[in-house]
């Protein structure tokens, strides 16, 4: 898994930085990210964190990584920690979890057509649109 990371980054000409930790607790990062996608820095914080953990190989289970990336965007990282801790948001990422479960997704990237088949992983983007067009 490791060297097929290195080998797609390369190709993309993206970092990749294998973290020291792995898999490491990402349920806070994951709440922040539900608390952004509402407001217009949630896209950028979700590219953020990932190359916080693959890029630079940081620990992103760590509430400062994550307060300074949040600072990194212009985002008050104490009032989005606070809604991220929510009872709301907790429930929020729970139903989506339990949906995911559902839907048979195990892993990031996923992709479903709307005929319900599922892709997994970033080289299975063109194969998924390929599918949905037919």
């Amino acid at each position: 898994m490791w060297r097929d990371l290195e080998r797609t980054c390369d190709t993309l000409g993206l970092p990749f930085v294998r973290p020291k930790t792995f898999p490491q607790n990402t349920l806070l990062a994951a709440r922040v990210a539900l608390v952004g996608l509402v407001d217009a820095w949630g896209e950028d914080y979700c590219r953020a964190i990932y190359h916080a953990e693959f890029g630079a190989g940081q620990d992103i289970q760590e509430g400062h990584v994550i307060s300074g990336i949040l600072a990194g965007l212009g985002v008050s990282a104490g009032a989005v920690l606070d809604r991220a801790r929510s009872n709301d948001i907790k429930s929020k990422l729970h139903n989506q979890t339990e949906e995911a479960e559902r839907l048979g997704i195990f892993g990031s990237p996923s992709f479903i057509t709307a005929d319900g088949e599922l892709f997994w992983g970033n080289d299975r983007l063109e194969a998924a649109l390929n599918w949905a067009k037919r």
